[in-house]
């Protein structure tokens, strides 16, 4: 007899662990290279990397994490597994407010403004006030997103393991 609650719990702590890496890897490496190059390098290789994520690989993880982790919740609650339904229900609000949310209202917002500005026409100054109004606050919203989507994984596990 399959047993969807473990292939659900399952499900979730995959994608909840592949989003964790991809921002971690954003956080400690990608950043880093990142601000080694100029004005105008950092510009085009951000565009260029928000326009490319944008795929299905990254979007079955991103929204996977979404509708698994409150169906892992949801089995939780229906087998009458109070702590582990705890610890799912911790990670499926904390993944929708500080990993989705963020994510949605605070980076995109960023990465949608970078798209529009028009590198080829601009001049030094622009370019620099561009990337300023930029780099920082998009590294803060991906350390919020990056720390909650560790603990999301971390509350995952440890409902997992209570199950």
């Amino acid at each position: 007899m399959i047993n969807f609650y473990n292939i659900t719990v399952y499900v979730s702590i995959i994608l909840a662990a592949l989003i964790a890496g991809l921002f971690y890897s954003y956080a400690c490496s990608v950043n880093g290279g990142l601000a080694k190059l100029n004005d105008s390098e950092y510009i085009k290789a951000m565009q260029a990397i928000n326009a490319a994520i944008l795929n299905p690989v990254f979007f079955v993880s991103f929204i996977g994490t979404l509708l698994f982790l409150p169906a892992s919740t949801w089995f939780a609650y229906q087998n009458g597994n109070t702590e582990a339904f705890y610890y799912f229900l911790s990670a499926s609000v904390l993944y929708l407010i500080g990993v989705f949310g963020v994510t949605a209202f605070g980076n995109v917002a960023l990465n949608d403004n970078l798209a529009k500005f028009d590198l080829t026409n601009a001049v030094g100054v622009e370019i620099a006030n561009a990337r300023a109004a930029f780099e920082s606050p998009w590294n803060k919203l991906n350390l919020i997103r990056t720390i909650a989507s560790i603990i999301v994984l971390a509350l995952a596990l440890v409902g997992f393991k209570l199950k």
